[in-house]
């Protein structure tokens, strides 16, 4: 796999104008401090194919900290060190194809949740990533065909329910692809951890 991208991996350029956004339905309230709700909406940054997890989350950091506050420092340091500084919380991370491939760490989707990443959004993701994702509780949503119609800068907003994204600035819906009812419950209660804790169970049991 070739992980050299250049000027596709970088943030697009922000729209010159924007439409008032969408009134998304009333958030899901829940007691987890990290719990994911109904309804999501943040402004995206664009990436583009292949970003692997030493992009994300560089191996040389991944031993220096357990501590996911500081793992969020080094977030996207492959390819911006100032990412962490840059992004305010609830923001959403679009990207290519094959996002979050390499290695199987599970420092890369925790850095992007503890920077402030909401969601991410990708054409495809590698396996053990979107799993590692659904399990904190950081929903990634595959959508084929959305780096090309989101720029960064755009106002998105994510519905947890339906899957869906809508693009704020264009009013473009994008239909994700559907997961098992369990994986969906797992991201309403915050991860595996608080939906064992609140459930006393497991969400496929």
């Amino acid at each position: 796999m070739n992980n050299t991208t250049t000027s596709s991996s970088q943030p697009q350029s922000p729209p010159s104008s924007s439409a008032s956004p969408l009134m998304p339905s009333p958030p899901k309230s829940t007691n987890s401090p990290f719990a994911t709700e109904a309804v999501l909406e943040g402004k995206a940054w664009v990436f583009g194919d292949d970003i692997n997890t030493d992009i994300i989350m560089p191996f040389r950091f991944k031993s220096r900290t357990n501590d996911p506050n500081e793992m969020a420092k080094y977030a996207m340091y492959g390819i911006d060190p100032d990412f962490h500084k840059k992004i305010d919380k609830g923001d959403i991370l679009v990207a290519g194809r094959n996002f979050g491939g390499g290695s199987s760490r599970e420092q890369a989707p925790l850095a992007l949740q503890y920077a402030g990443i909401s969601a991410i959004v990708a054409e495809s993701f590698a396996r053990i990533f979107y799993r590692n994702a659904f399990s904190i509780g950081l929903p990634a949503l595959e959508t084929p065909g959305i780096k090309d119609h989101v720029v960064q800068g755009d106002r998105l907003i994510i519905n947890l329910g339906e899957f869906t994204v809508t693009n704020t600035r264009t009013g473009h819906i994008f239909q994700a692809k559907a997961v098992p009812d369990f994986m969906r419950k797992m991201l309403l209660e915050g991860g595996l951890i608080e939906y064992f804790k609140k459930n006393q169970k497991f969400p496929w049991s």
